[in-house]
Parts: C-alpha cells; structure tokens; sequence
C-alpha cells in the first residue's frame, strides 16, 4: 500500500472500543489510493495468478494472532499476499465466464455501505435502505422497458433469485398446502415438474433440489439449431406429464443462455406455461441489461407475460458483485412463501411500511441498493446504454474476423457480446479438434494477458469469449484473438 499513515501515537486507537477516525482516514486514505493505482495499473498485472493451488494459503498464518497486528502490516500483507492470488475480474482482458465491473460509484457505494453497516430486514430497521431499494428497482424496471404492475427486490446473485421465484412458484398452487404440511411423505402430492431449456443455467436445478422437488423433476427440453428451447417439445412434455398425474409447476426461460447467451423463444413459452397455469420465470441474469438499447429491446420481446424476472446489474451494469434483481408480478404469492415473523422482529410501524425480510430467505439484508443507485446516477441511463452497446459491438466485430479466418468457426450466434469460437481445420477429428481447442485456451490463458473460458455444444469443445468489463478496448479483444490464432498455428506446426 503506499502512503503509509504515520504511527503518530494521536493516531493510535485505545481502549477496547474502535480504532479512532483519525485511523480510519489514514488508513482508507491509503486504500483508496492503492484502489485507484490498482485500476490505472491493472493491465501490468496478469489476468489469471501464476500460483497453484495452496501457495496463497502457504504463505498466510494457520493460527490467528493472539494479539493485535497493526493495520499498516495487514494492508501490506494483502498487497503482497493476497493479491497475487487473485483472478483479475476486473481486467479488462477478462474474457471468462461473463465479464463484469466495480467501477468509482460502485466502489464508493460499497464504502459508504459498509460504514452504515445497515440490515435492511425491516422497515424501522433502516427507512433509507428499504425505501431505496425499492425506488432503484423500480428505476431499473423502467430502464428495461417493464410496465406497471412489476415489484422488484435486491438478491446478491441470480440463483438466490431463481430459488425465490420457485418457492414462488410452489407456494402460488395454494391447494398443495406446502408452507403448512410440507412435501415429505405426502402420498396425495403429485410430483412437482419443473422445466427449462437444455441450455438453461444450473442455477435451476439446484433451485429444484434445494426446494424438494428432486433433480429428476427438472425436465430439460431439447433445443433447436440456435440454442434456443423448443417450445413445441415443451408443450408436449407438459402436456404428457399432466396426463400421467404430474404437476406442470413452472418452466424457466433464458434470456442470454450462459454457453451462447441464446433467447429463449419468451412468447411461445408462455402460451406453453398458460395452459396449464405454470409460473413462468425468465432468467435474463447476463443480457436482461441490453434491454437498456432500444435496438436491442426485440429481443426480449414477450417477457412482459412472465411472473418473474431475474435482472443481475453486478454482471453487466457496472456494479460491483452482489446485486440481482428479481421482479415479481404478484409479490403477495412471493410473501406468502416467506413471511415468518417472530416476536422479537414484530412492530408497531404502519402497515403501509414494507418489511424486505418477508419477500425472500435471507434475514440479514445489506445495503445492496446503494451502489446501484450511485451507479446509475454517475453513468446516467443513456450513459450505462452506450457502454453496453459498445461491449455488443466489439463482440460482433470479432464474430466478423472469426468468420472471415480460414479453418476458425463461428460456433453460435451472436445476439450480444458474448462469442462461441471453435479452431476446426478440415480433415480433423472432432476428438482431436477438442484437444487442440482445450490446449489453445489453455495456452491463452496461461499467457496471463487474457483470460477465457469454454462450453460444449453439441459435444464439442467451444471457446468462450464474453465482453462486458467497462474498461475493455477493442485493442484487448484483438490481442485475445491474436493470441488465439498464435496458439493454433503452433499446435498445427507442433
């Protein structure tokens, strides 16, 4: 860390309450400034760690230490312990995954959060984060282009999300009686379907298994040339279960399949779900932020017929980690799954005074509004909008040059920043090409100027290559790709 505070005894904490304000500015001073070296310097640093596993945990203390360290000799530590065992995410040849961003205002907010140290579980609990939280979701469902008649809550990722809307979901079928009589040895219970797209995140089936359903339960319809669910394959599967005693529950539809970012055709889904009066829940967790792009909004057409929505902004609004939106139609159904108050929590505040705790699982709730809402005022809507149409078109610029590259394939399409690359010479076979794809990433990867990561389609070995950090160039994208095409020359030659 640089500029070290003084030791300056005025500067020491005492007693056994808190270090003083006086440490606090130092010491966040200095962080503060190692904060904003490290995102002015960021690009020196190799994307993935050159370390194995354990040699963070070899170089740190296995015993905590008995009495106090001072804070100038921990801030040291991270920067010369910690630090090189960190994955980069926010380099911005971070090319793995679905690249994301802390940028200033997130950042700031996440400080300024941490100070208040609020549970945002009830209303008296802290007024300013449970009103916020529900006036930044309400921005963000008009940013998206969601009418009236959409609530939104704040989880820290989309599978808490996802999970919240299939209890949603179950609680919705009040004739079940599952909040009171549970599912276990239920002999009148039919079973509980739900279904999703082949493509579909994991996310679901844990959600599936965590809430009882039992894994066996998610049916995973098939998919058509682009990724996309089959509607028609999933109307016949809902329709076949309900003729054999099950429970066409809920489906899931994907906005932005993880492997090829696909659209799940939202509409034909729908109509699907609505006969047999199944919650539809879209999962738009990575591109639901393109709905910002008025050229983009097509895509999501239909979405508006769903029950719930996941929208991630930590994944590619520029906020940092820890914020997922879910919006729910029908946010009685959502409370009904979750509302338990005991005495200790119970109050005398008005009833028209929203009590977040009763909308989901978690009790603790931190203030996870308030970076978003710094974020979007510091880049404006239109501001968050260029920088995501810039990310889809650099995707769309590579997709263009992997095209024209003799014996390298475009593996998917490419509907928003996110490409699915293959290196397929002819006369190969698949199972060779699949090593040689697996070592090229490899190869990149281990070069540490740039980070990527893969997927399967169709049983073959595909390179992934998403953009969507805030400070990505197109000089990072092609260096990536340079370095790709370098790697599959020296396999061919090799």
């Amino acid at each position: 860390m640089p500029d070290r505070p003084s030791n300056d005894p005025r500067h020491r904490s005492t007693g056994l309450g808190d270090f003083t304000p006086a440490e606090l500015a130092a010491h966040g001073g200095a962080a503060l400034v190692w904060a904003a070296r490290y995102l002015r310097e960021i690009e020196k640093l190799p994307v993935m760690p050159r370390v194995a596993p354990g040699d963070v945990g070899r170089t740190l203390s296995g015993s905590p230490p008995r009495d106090p360290e001072p804070l100038e000799r921990i801030l040291a530590d991270f920067e010369s312990k910690i630090v090189p065992g960190i994955t980069h995410w926010n380099h911005p040849a971070f090319f793995a995954y679905f690249a994301i961003s802390g940028t200033t205002p997130g950042i700031l907010g996440e400080l300024l959060a941490a100070t208040l140290n609020v549970n945002a579980m009830l209303w008296r609990s802290s007024p300013a984060a449970t009103e916020l939280e529900l006036v930044v979701t309400d921005w963000l469902r008009q940013m998206l282009g969601l009418g009236d008649g959409w609530t939104g809550f704040l989880n820290d990722t989309a599978s808490i999300s996802t999970l919240h809307a299939l209890a949603a979901a179950r609680e919705g079928r009040t004739e079940l009686e599952i909040r009171e009589r549970g599912m276990a040895g239920r002999e009148d219970l039919p079973a509980l379907r739900v279904y999703c797209s082949a493509q579909a995140h994991s996310s679901v089936d844990k959600a599936a298994i965590a809430l009882g359903f039992g894994h066996e339960n998610v049916v995973h319809i098939e998919t058509d040339a682009r990724y996309r669910m089959r509607a028609d394959r999933l109307a016949e599967a809902m329709a076949t279960d309900a003729e054999r005693g099950a429970l066409p529950l809920a489906v899931v539809a994907t906005v932005g399949t993880t492997s090829t970012t696909s659209v799940d055709p939202i509409d034909e889904i729908a109509a699907a779900a609505r006969v047999h009066d199944a919650w539809l829940h879209v999962d738009a967790a990575y591109a639901g932020a393109a709905a910002l792009l008025p050229e983009l909004r097509a895509r999501f057409t239909g979405w508006e017929r769903a029950d719930s929505i996941v929208v991630n902004p930590h994944k590619w609004m520029m906020t940092p980690v820890g914020v997922s939106a879910l919006f729910v139609r029908r946010p009685d159904v959502l409370r009904r799954a979750f509302a338990l108050v005991p005495e200790y929590l119970t109050t005398t505040d008005p009833d028209d005074a929203p009590n977040l705790m009763d909308y989901g699982l978690q009790l603790g709730r931190p203030f996870r509004a308030l970076k978003l809402w710094m974020v979007i005022r510091a880049f404006g809507v239109e501001g968050l909008a260029a920088r995501i149409r810039e990310h889809v078109h650099l995707a769309r610029r590579l997709a263009d040059q992997v095209e024209a590259t003799e014996d390298w394939l475009l593996a998917a399409p490419v509907p928003f920043s996110t490409v699915c690359l293959r290196y397929a010479p002819a006369g190969v076979a698949d199972a060779r090409l699949d090593e040689w794809n697996a070592a090229i990433m490899e190869r990149v990867n281990a070069s540490g100027e740039a980070f990527l990561s893969h997927t399967r389609l169709g049983g073959r070995y595909v390179i992934r290559v998403a953009i969507g950090n805030v400070r990505t160039e197109w000089r990072h994208v092609a260096r990536a790709w340079e370095l790709l095409r370098a790697a599959a020359s020296d396999l061919r030659r090799g």
